[in-house]
């Protein structure tokens, strides 16, 4: 586990690749199928009881409990990239955070409705200890529009957006390719992007987002916490 931990300090991601066993994928395979995800997408997931005992058991497996176990489960988001739904996204940090209500006059900026969720540009405190976890329900290759993740910017705060393309051709970026049953631990502030899928193959990902238990400023998350 402390080539792990040095990957999320030094560089803001790593990959684990055996983080759920194949009969656990294939569960996992019937729900994702069922109404509403389909071949959609859901930033609400930790409403549904699957979801919640997922998170908390990701957060004690023996992989990621060193690194994840303090911290709890806030937001399951299910993307579903596939030869009828594919997309692109451009270089960007993962700023914001599901919270219960706005709370104004506590200087937070960012804030929007998704979903019919409330969200807002974290504090700077609550953005370094957050950490997502990418469970992977195929593999992702070259073909099926991986994420990719410029090493170590995460370091470097918030990023201006008119400075993050410069800062990826600095800085050099890396595919993350992670197999059926893996995992990429990531830190939000790292910059990512991803490419369209150029093949035929799905690229199904549980993004689990995991922060502190309690939020400063009188901000309560929005699930779990």
């Amino acid at each position: 586990m402390r080539h792990v931990s040095i990957g999320l300090t030094e560089a803001g991601f790593a990959i684990m690749p055996s983080v759920l066993s194949e009969i656990e994928c294939r569960e996992l395979d019937k729900v994702v199928e069922l109404p509403p995800l389909g071949h959609a997408g859901s930033r609400n997931l930790l409403e549904s009881q699957w979801c919640a005992a997922l998170g908390v058991r990701l957060r004690g497996a023996p992989a990621l409990e060193q690194l994840v176990g303090p911290l709890v489960a806030v937001q399951c988001t299910y993307f579903d990239k596939n030869p009828d739904v594919n997309w692109l996204v451009s270089v960007h940090q993962d700023l914001s955070i599901p919270v219960k209500a706005r709370v104004d006059g506590c200087g937070l900026t960012g804030w929007n409705v998704k979903d019919g969720r409330t969200f807002v540009h974290a504090p700077m405190a609550v953005l370094e200890d957050l950490i997502a976890v990418r469970v992977h329900l195929d593999d992702s290759g070259p073909d099926n529009g991986p994420l990719r993740v410029v090493p170590g910017s995460h370091r470097l705060g918030r990023i201006p957006r008119d400075q993050q393309a410069a800062l990826r051709l600095e800085f050099g970026e890396v595919e993350c390719h992670v197999p059926r049953g893996g995992a990429l631990l990531m830190k939000p502030l790292l910059l990512h992007a991803s490419s369209k899928a150029t093949g035929p193959r799905q690229r199904r990902v549980l993004h689990f987002l995991y922060g502190p238990p309690e939020l400063p400023l009188g901000l309560e998350w929005a699930q779990g916490g």
